[in-house]
């Protein structure tokens, strides 16, 4: 399959597009999105061509889910799945400039954007998204459908549960758990372990509610 489907109209979506068109696997590259108001528009000059069931039609074509968080991604797969698209369907799309050494793996559906570092025994799971400029060391693992943003720096060892957010220069301590569908705010530093579904933020990183509020003073 030489042609490409881009799901969701983000700008995710457009830093995918660059990567693909550097590396010129796609003689066609088209993007699907359920908002009517996107139809007929275009997205860096791919056209916006109808919603997520054409999907079926266009069965000769690649597809690659661009929704940028990992919540959604899984949903969307999930009908996807449901409608018939199979595993080897979804493409991977790695920067020209990023290695992939002998032993890491990354998964069908991920993206890695420029920059990126692996450096020893690194497990990628499938539809990951990796913003640029992020360090993955050794022995680190990042499950199904999570985000790691631009900066962020994991020590060896870390596992990054399914649908995980990894904010902003975000950096967690070696051997830690992050667990599934969390979210560590940007710029922060985690070093304890991260339990499921809950917001940690600061330096170190705590429980957002446990974050006092500063109230502002205004002068009468």
């Amino acid at each position: 399959m030489n042609r490409l489907l881009l799901i969701a109209a983000s700008g995710l979506a457009r830093e995918a597009l660059a990567v693909e068109r550097a590396l010129g696997r796609f003689a066609r590259i088209r993007v699907l999105d359920d908002d009517p108001d996107l139809w007929g528009s275009s997205l860096d000059g791919e056209p916006v061509v109808g919603g997520l069931e054409l999907v079926r039609e266009d069965d000769d074509h690649r597809v690659l889910v661009c929704a940028s968080k990992g919540p959604t991604r899984r949903a969307i797969v999930d009908r996807l799945t449901d409608m018939g698209v199979t595993h080897d369907r979804f493409a991977r799309t790695v920067h020209p400039d990023v290695d992939i050494p002998p032993g890491c793996s990354v998964g069908a559906g991920s993206i890695l954007l420029a920059g990126v570092v692996l450096t020893a025994n690194v497990r990628m799971g499938n539809h990951v998204v990796v913003m640029p400029n992020v360090s993955l060391t050794h022995d680190d693992m990042v499950a199904d459908f999570a985000t790691i943003c631009a900066g962020v720096a994991l020590g060896g060892g870390v596992h990054v549960g399914s649908g995980a957010y990894l904010g902003m220069n975000s950096s967690v301590r070696e051997g830690l758990s992050i667990g599934h569908d969390a979210v560590l705010g940007m710029g922060s530093v985690l070093l304890t372990e991260l339990p499921a579904g809950q917001t940690w933020a600061g330096v170190p990183a705590r429980p957002v509610e446990a974050i006092p509020v500063q109230k502002v003073r205004r002068d009468a």
